[in-house]
């Protein structure tokens, strides 16, 4: 499949996972993948972290629109942002100054449970809807967390039966339940622990939620360097380089670990396709910190992986 149909197929991704397997990293690799086919991309921010900011070398993100990178740009979403941005569109200016005047804002925006997430939730609508950009990219919580975020909706309709609430709740709920809308891509490690984790939230998501899964992204997949049956001193004899012994046992250690962990990697890659029957997206390890150069060289790798899904239809 090429990278614009793949980008065109929703005009809203949430990207999620357990923290820590690169959701952030992997939103940024596909934002700026989706730029390069002339796509204007908006990453929509909504934990208030920075590390987005980082991986294109840029200041932290703020709650308006600032430039990324070439057709990327990126923002924060808070609550108390949308609800005042909510209540001024309505003419209501004078009210939400009086809000943050008197301490209350916070009081009102956790009045009913699940409010925070659907004023966030609220706003990406109105941004889907008014074309913001050609994609939006919710760098979304953490699994925990997403789960509930994204059951909010939901929540809402069974605790409000009227009004203004409801009918933003019903409007969510239908950006969510459209797949030509919305899609879910979720991120995990090849590792025991944040597989788990993802077929557990992949289920409920498509349970409870409703929402349609994308590809799975199985994010720091160790290369295989060709290292079964290699041996260092063989290696060496054959270049003809003198290697103190004690080093040759430490490299030759050190390529059975990486072995394994490469050996490893893919069996868990093998066993979550068998266990959750979605595409998988494999990106590579890549060492050290990451920054506009790395997230080059993720999206690379990105469009090469897409290229092997099908193409619908076809």
């Amino acid at each position: 499949m090429e990278m614009e149909r793949f980008c065109a197929g929703s005009r809203v991704l949430i990207v999620a996972g357990k923290g820590g397997v690169g959701k952030t990293t992997t939103t940024a690799a596909l934002a700026v993948a989706a730029a390069r086919t002339g796509a204007s991309v908006l990453i929509v921010e909504v934990e208030g972290k920075s590390g987005l900011s980082t991986c294109f070398g840029a200041p932290p993100l703020e709650y308006a629109d600032a430039e990324l990178g070439a057709g990327v740009r990126g923002r924060t979403l808070t609550p108390d942002r949308a609800l005042l941005e909510y209540l001024e569109d309505r003419g209501l200016r004078r009210i939400s100054k009086r809000l943050v005047r008197s301490g209350a804002l916070d009081i009102v925006a956790t009045a009913v449970p699940g409010m925070k997430d659907i004023l966030v939730l609220g706003k990406v609508k109105q941004l889907e809807q008014g074309g913001a950009a050609d994609l939006i990219l919710i760098d979304a919580p953490a699994a925990g967390h997403a789960v509930s975020f994204l059951m909010s909706p939901r929540g809402l309709l069974d605790a409000v039966r009227m009004g203004p609430v409801r009918t933003q709740a019903e409007g969510v709920i239908a950006m969510l339940s459209d797949p030509a809308r919305c899609r879910v891509l979720l991120v995990t490690l090849p590792e025991e622990t944040p597989v788990n984790e993802l077929v557990d939230t992949a289920y409920t998501l498509e349970d409870r939620v409703g929402v349609q899964l994308g590809p799975v992204v199985v994010n720091a997949m160790p290369a295989d360097l060709g290292l079964a049956g290699r041996s260092t001193a063989e290696d060496a004899a054959t270049v003809g380089v003198q290697i103190p012994a004690a080093d040759i046992r430490a490299l030759d250690e050190a390529a059975a670990f990486r072995l394994e962990r490469h050996e490893l990697a893919q069996e868990q890659a093998k066993g979550l396709a068998v266990r959750l029957a979605l595409p998988q997206l494999r990106l590579p390890f890549v060492f050290g910190e990451i920054g506009p150069l790395e997230i080059d060289q993720l999206a690379d790798a990105l469009v090469d992986e897409v290229a092997t899904l099908p193409t619908p239809g076809a």
